[in-house]
């Protein structure tokens, strides 16, 4: 077969794969737009990109995967969520700052990763997984908030100039 002819060859279906590939740009979508209201340094466009290339990658293992099926080819999965967590990690730790004592972007690095597993979640096809953990996801970054600006803040302690 020609690579013309090849273009839109999948062992999952075209239909599957573009139906997972909209889910996890939706779904890290919903998760940045929080993120983008808050002006935070990864916004919606930064959790969609992740948990698209997060999706994008774990469908293509399973197309590989069923590619290598019978032709005396090992194949493990699990490496290619370990590529992608290590990927991600290496972005989320990127948005934390530390500056004046204070530790900033906790928070973005954390839906940063979360939106990777989510895309990882899409492109293998848990759905279920994948909605339930945006919606977690997002109840914590709204209404989390406004619980934790209702709690009442010690002053933290003095920094030690001898530190």
């Amino acid at each position: 077969m020609s690579d013309l002819q090849n273009l839109f060859d999948s062992e999952l279906g075209i239909d599957v794969v573009v139906i997972r590939l909209i889910a996890a740009a939706l779904f890290g979508g919903i998760i940045g737009f929080e993120r983008e209201y808050l002006a935070r340094p990864a916004g919606m466009r930064t959790h969609i990109l992740v948990a698209l290339a997060a999706a994008t990658f774990a469908v293509l293992t399973l197309e590989l995967t069923a590619h290598a099926d019978g032709r005396g080819v090992q194949s493990d999965p699990i490496r290619v969520i370990e590529a992608v967590t290590a990927g991600v990690a290496f972005l989320a730790a990127g948005t934390i700052i530390f500056s004046r004592g204070e530790v900033h972007g906790l928070t973005t690095g954390a839906s940063l990763w979360l939106a990777g597993a989510i895309g990882v979640a899409c492109g293998i096809g848990h759905y279920f997984i994948a909605i339930l953990a945006t919606l977690l996801a997002f109840l914590v970054l709204t209404v989390l908030r406004w619980v934790e600006k209702a709690i009442p803040k010690k002053d933290p302690p003095p920094v030690d100039a001898k530190e």
